[in-house]
């Protein structure tokens, strides 16, 4: 077993991999194509929990995502957080609520 193999990934490390493993998959296509196929991927099959980590990864500058999935994220759906959500539905957020939406 090589070290790589070894390193048992972080959920992070995981989405970086995932991510930059789409990029790479339209790589191949002309470059306004590749971002739409990014995005319209991560839009289709990711969670909003995932996509919400996306965002903060990218907002943090954390993480070496390919420069497609950069490129892309302006296509991505940036999905609501749980205090934006309970506002939607006319709740009051809880303080949890609010102090994770102003990270």
């Amino acid at each position: 077993m090589s070290h790589d193999e070894e390193h048992i990934m972080s959920t992070s490390e995981k989405l970086v991999r995932m991510a930059n493993q789409i990029a790479d998959f339209f790589h191949s296509k002309p470059r306004e194509e590749g971002i739409a196929g990014v995005a319209e991927h991560i839009n289709k099959f990711w969670e909003p929990r995932m996509r919400r980590q996306l965002f903060e990864m990218l907002d943090d500058g954390t993480g070496n995502f390919n420069e497609l999935v950069v490129a892309a994220s302006a296509r991505i759906r940036r999905p609501i957080t749980p205090a934006e959500a309970d506002l939607k539905l006319g709740l009051k957020p809880s303080p949890a609520d609010v102090a994770a939406s102003q990270k």
